[in-house]
């Protein structure tokens, strides 16, 4: 991971300060280096590299600890085993060279350990004016293309995100042709589409991320705003899948046409607060993350947050389900499984969060959590991919009521109380007669039985079709069909 000179030719001061953090890496056992080239003005002899350690003896000895000074962090390191570079000719494996002005230093450093572990980098110059020099390091881990730019905690993310972004892609190709088969039975309601739109999203994201690990791979800098875009991405996805499963626990397109207005205020203003605390964490993840320490996104404030928002959510979730069981009983082949499913999923995001915060090795963590949580959005998608599938063996088919028979509920007269509440039907394939031969009746006809009597209104339509009324073959000639749409 090459550090470019912050400060390029003319030199100009770098700090103030007498002691300085640079960067952090986390090298392998056997095959991490240090690769460095730093120049200063020689009137301004002597400054060190200092090389810490993430011992509790070390860099948490001196960091953010106002009450040392600068002689007292170098104090803590032990000389015996390499850990200052003292920066002049003077110092043999400095590699320092230079002229009556100017002196250059050009060397190295292999790091040996008896675990991957992380390293601190540290300058000073103590009892001077303060640091003034122009720098460049490479910290590397072997050469292959796979590790050597990237630290021992990132190991594998490159990998994964490959794998991953294959997985979704099948993912999101079979949910299209799902989407195909839906929508020529007329079953291709808005959470289907909500949901193909969340793995899209996961699928751009993904590709964001590996085109960012690609580059970085290749010359350990890599473009930012690719990974931000990636990280934007992914939050969308998730925000979007998040909705779709509060809206259907609720009902809607499965039970209902629409959500009530109150519902639907609810729901804007809860989506509205977990966007801005998602903003909020991305802000907080950019200016206050201190590079200094291995933090983790969720172990913010903003990250406790999200959480709570999140159980909140499940909260939600668990009583929209059961209000929508309590008047629609034969769903239970449905919400069942559909409930216990992402009951886990609910909390599969905060416990990877505590988990990740209190339980993995600050060494291994962002290599391991980045596999659990796409593991955990890649099972949310798959379980609900096979629940949905157009098949009549799938005996959890949720849909029932037609998309062209929502738009004649919704303008029926009574659609501010209809509209709320499909009639009652257990699966919307169990009467599929084909896609090459449309089933006119259930195309536009809904029938529902209401307390005082059998229907409350009736709509007569004649078709014609070539269809024959009494048989399912083609007729010769056009018959006239009449059809009955009870609201």
């Amino acid at each position: 991971m090459p550090l470019r000179s912050l400060h390029p030719l003319p030199l100009v001061p770098l700090s103030p300060q007498d002691w300085v953090f640079l960067t952090r890496f986390c090298f392998l056992s056997d095959f991490g280096r240090l690769d460095f080239r730093f120049r200063y003005i020689k009137s301004r002899c002597c400054q060190n590299i200092l090389l810490y350690f993430d011992d509790s003896s070390q860099w948490p000895a001196v960091y953010k600890r106002p009450d040392k000074d600068c002689y007292q962090k170098e104090a803590v390191l032990r000389p015996e085993n390499n850990q200052v570079i003292n920066l002049t000719t003077r110092y043999t494996w400095s590699g320092c060279v230079g002229d009556e002005e100017v002196l250059s230093c050009v060397g190295g450093r292999s790091f040996r350990s008896v675990r991957e572990r992380w390293w601190y980098i540290a300058l000073s110059k103590c009892g001077g004016e303060g640091l003034q020099l122009e720098y460049e390091m490479k910290l590397t881990n072997g050469q292959s293309f796979w590790t050597q730019h990237f630290s021992a905690d990132e190991f594998g993310i490159l990998e994964t995100d490959i794998t991953f972004l294959v997985i979704f892609s099948l993912v999101f190709i079979l949910s299209c042709y799902f989407a195909y088969n839906l929508k020529g039975r007329q079953l291709l309601h808005t959470t289907y589409k909500m949901f193909m739109t969340a793995a899209g999203v996961e699928v751009l994201s993904l590709l964001f991320h590996c085109i960012y690990w690609g580059l970085y791979a290749r010359d350990g800098v890599g473009n930012g705003s690719l990974k931000i875009m990636g990280k934007l991405l992914f939050s969308v996805s998730f925000l979007v899948f998040l909705l779709m499963l509060i809206l259907l626990g609720k009902g809607f397109t499965v039970t209902r046409a629409r959500i009530s207005h109150s519902g639907s205020v609810k729901l804007s203003i809860y989506m509205t607060v977990y966007t801005i605390t998602y903003i909020i964490l991305f802000i907080y993840e950019a200016e206050f993350f201190d590079p200094g320490e291995v933090l983790y996104a969720y172990d913010s404030p903003a990250g406790y947050g999200l959480m709570g928002l999140q159980l909140l959510a499940y909260v939600w979730f668990c009583y929209a389900v059961l209000i929508s069981l309590k008047h629609y009983p034969e769903k239970q082949p449905f919400y069942i499984p559909f409930f216990t499913a992402y009951t886990l999923w609910f909390f599969a995001v905060p416990v990877m969060a505590l988990i990740a915060n209190f339980g993995i090795p600050r060494w291994a963590r962002e290599k391991i959590v980045n596999g659990i949580q796409l593991g955990i959005h890649l099972y949310a998608h798959i379980v609900f991919l096979a629940i949905t599938r157009p098949s009549a063996a799938n005996k959890n088919f949720p849909y029932h009521v037609r998309t062209s028979q929502i738009g004649i509920l919704l303008s029926s007269p009574k659609a501010g109380v209809a509209g709320e509440s499909f009639p009652h039907h257990a699966y919307g394939n169990s009467s599929f007669l084909g896609d090459s031969q449309p089933n006119f009746t259930e195309l536009f006809s809904i029938q529902s039985v209401t307390k005082g009597s059998r229907c409350s209104s009736r709509i007569t339509l004649y078709l014609v079709s070539f269809m024959c009324p009494s048989q399912r073959q083609i007729c010769p000639i056009p018959a006239l069909l009449k059809y009955q749409i009870y609201l």
